[in-house]
This record gives C-alpha cells, structure tokens and sequence, in this order.
C-alpha cells in the first residue's frame, strides 16, 4: 500500500511505531487548512507562523503521551488545538503585563486569573515559582529560546535572528526544553499541573 493512501489513523499508528516520515506526510497532508484557519483568526503572518509551529510540537506531545483518542478524527483534533493555542494568544495579549528587564519574571503576571480562589491562585503561584527553578536546570541553549519565546513573546523568526540558528534549530530547542522540562519534573516529584 502506498505511504501517501493511507488514512490518518494508520499515519499516526506508523508515527507512533517510530516512523517519523509518517508524521511528514499528515504535516503535508494537513497543514493548508491548519494555517489557513489560523491566519484567519490573527491576520500576522509571523504570530500565525509561531501558532501554528506550537500547535504541530502540541500534536507531536499529545501524541506521544497517547493522549489521542483513535475514534475521533485527526483534523477536527488539530483544529480545536489551533483554535485553543489561538485563543491563548489573545488572553496573553490582552493581560500580558510590562515586565522590566532587570525584575525576575514572573509567569504568574501574565496568566494571572482573577476568577480563581485564592486558594487555587497560590497553587498556581507555587508552580510557577517550580517552573522558573526547573527552567534554570535546563541547557542554556534551551532555557535562552524558552525564555524568548514564552517570556519575552518572541517569535521563532526573531529567535533565530537573534541567536544566529536556522528557525528549525529554534523549534528543536524549545522542543527539547519541554521534554527536559518534563523529565525535570518527574525527577524532582514536581506536580506543574494545575488541577
């Protein structure tokens, strides 16, 4: 059976088996409509770049962690990812805070939610203070585009303009950040969830 005629439930059975070109062709097969879908909601063509670069690495994760369910479809899935990371975008920017160089960041600033108890606030506030720990352990290749990227709004663009690496380097690096973040995490029995 040709690669390019399966569906993509057997694509992502063949990804997850470790064939990586499997996942190219999804990409290839689903991307038009992805982007598409996003550019129509941002109207900037790098913050729709970045988005929709966030929402593939957000796939790749899920998928991993074997968060996809098989019965639902794939498109529909990457759809409703985009349409939360493009939401996302817009609560980030319309509570997004100044922050001065010199001051510790501080990512409960940004994501700050004045409808949670304060019980749940201090919870979130301990794992933000868990986080930028973690964060610190990290290679600093990857802490630098981690902290570009989430803390100084950056897009991958000027990430790589700023570092002097390829746009893909940039993305394999936050990549990495967020697995070694995980693995961080787990090793330091850290819960980052929120729940």
């Amino acid at each position: 059976m040709l690669v390019s005629v399966l569906s993509d439930k057997d694509l992502i059975k063949n990804y997850l088996a470790g064939d990586n070109s499997s996942f190219e062709i999804l990409l290839n097969r689903h991307k038009s409509r992805v982007y598409a879908f996003i550019m129509s909601k941002i109207k900037n063509r790098d913050i729709s770049e970045d988005i929709f670069q966030d929402t593939f690495i957000k796939v790749i994760n899920s998928l991993k962690k074997g968060k996809y369910n098989e019965e639902g479809k794939f498109l529909p899935w990457i759809m409703r990812i985009s349409h939360n990371l493009v939401i996302d975008h817009f609560r980030k920017e319309s509570k997004i805070k100044s922050v001065r160089p010199n001051d510790q960041f501080n990512i409960f600033d940004i994501i700050k939610d004045d409808s949670l108890s304060q019980d749940e606030q201090m919870i979130r506030k301990r794992i933000h203070l868990d986080l930028n720990l973690l964060i610190d352990d990290l290679p600093i290749e990857q802490m630098n585009v981690l902290r570009m990227r989430y803390f100084e709004d950056m897009s991958f663009k000027e990430i790589s303009a700023k570092t002097g690496v390829s746009i893909n380097t940039a993305l394999g690096r936050m990549r990495y950040a967020l697995i070694n973040l995980r693995s961080l995490a787990e090793d330091k029995n850290i819960d980052l969830s929120h729940k």
